[in-house]
C-alpha cells in the first residue's frame, strides 16, 4: 500500500472521482485528539459518498445513517492498495485526527431456498 498526501488543490477532483468507486464499502471512522481521546464514531457502516466543498472548506463522508462532516481539513493522506482506496487520514484545523477505513462488504454464500 502507498500512502500519499493529497494537494489541497486536488481535493475536490479526487473525491468527485473516488466517491463513485467506493460507494457501498464498509466504513469505520475513528476520531482522535488530545481533548477527546480515541473514539469510534462509526463502525463498519455502508458508505454512500465522499465530497469536498472548497467554498465552505468542508469534507463530507456520508454513511448510511450518519453524515460525518470535517470542517477546515488541513491535511489529507490517502492509502491506496491494489483494490483502490483502503483508508484516509484527515487532520483538521484543530489538530483532530480522523481516520476513515474502508473495506469490501462481506459476501455471504448464497443458499437457494429449500
Amino acid at each position: 500500500m502507498a500512502t500519499i498526501k493529497l494537494d489541497k488543490a486536488a481535493w475536490q477532483t479526487y473525491f468527485d472521482r473516488i466517491s463513485k468507486l467506493v460507494v457501498g464499502k464498509q466504513t469505520e471512522i475513528e476520531v482522535a485528539s488530545l481533548s477527546l481521546g480515541d473514539q469510534i464514531e462509526a463502525e463498519w457502516v455502508p458508505l454512500l459518498g465522499i465530497t469536498y466543498d472548497p467554498k465552505n472548506d468542508l469534507l463530507e463522508v456520508l454513511l448510511e445513517g450518519l453524515d460525518h462532516l470535517i470542517r477546515h481539513p488541513r491535511d489529507i493522506y490517502v492509502d491506496q492498495g491494489p483494490a483502490g482506496l483502503t483508508s484516509m487520514e484527515v487532520i483538521d484545523a484543530d489538530d483532530v485526527q480522523q481516520i476513515i477505513r474502508l473495506r469490501d462488504p462481506v459476501m455471504l454464500p448464497y443458499s437457494p431456498p429449500p
